[in-house]
């Protein structure tokens, strides 16, 4: 008789596989795309919208070879891949149902900033990364309000579709991405 169990790891890279047969056990690694680092499956704390998304450096973007950016709407994650792996995940909030983030294939570019805020909205953000429209999609900390505070409902909502297109990171995920990520890098976005 064959039992298979999967396991997944929190914020580990791969998802394994047991196969148990008469006694024993094989595991097998499947090279997927990572399992989100808060999941709806498990009992997890709330996440820190200020803080890093993952408990170690980020990575050192000189050491990292042929780097590009995954954004999964589905599990509400951005992936920085370097070396051909997954090298640091964080916690995102893509678009609202209502106001969806465009799918495809883009990259950075040029335009970025420290603050901006929108009056037609009625929020802004802060370390902000254009990679669609040239300042119209961004990468970008957790809404702020017209004063420059950080609007707390919606921060709260991090790891939730809940933007008006852009990608909503914690404050310390959103600067690194302002002070590191290169104009022209890929980035993917399913």
């Amino acid at each position: 008789m064959k039992k298979i169990i999967k396991a997944v790891l929190l914020g580990a890279a791969l998802t394994f596989t047991l196969f148990i047969t008469a006694g024993s056990a094989k595991a097998a690694a499947n090279p997927v795309v990572p399992s989100p680092v808060v999941s709806s499956n498990t009992v997890s704390k709330p996440i820190n919208w200020r803080k890093p998304s993952e408990n170690k450096p980020y990575p050192v973007w000189s050491k990292l070879k042929n780097p590009w950016i995954y954004v999964s709407l589905k599990k509400q994650n951005v992936y920085i891949y370097g070396n051909g792996k997954v090298q640091y995940t964080m916690i995102c909030s893509t678009g609202a149902k209502n106001t969806p983030t465009p799918k495809g294939t883009y990259h950075i570019q040029a335009q970025r900033g420290t603050y901006f805020y929108s009056p037609l909205e009625r929020e802004g953000g802060r370390y902000w990364v254009s990679w669609l429209d040239h300042g119209v999609y961004l990468f970008h900390t957790v809404p702020i309000n017209a004063k420059g505070q950080y609007i707390k409902s919606v921060a709260e909502e991090l790891g939730k579709p809940a933007s008006h297109g852009c990608v909503h990171l914690t404050v310390a995920d959103s600067y690194w991405m302002y002070k590191t990520v290169p104009y022209g890098l890929k980035v993917v976005i399913r």
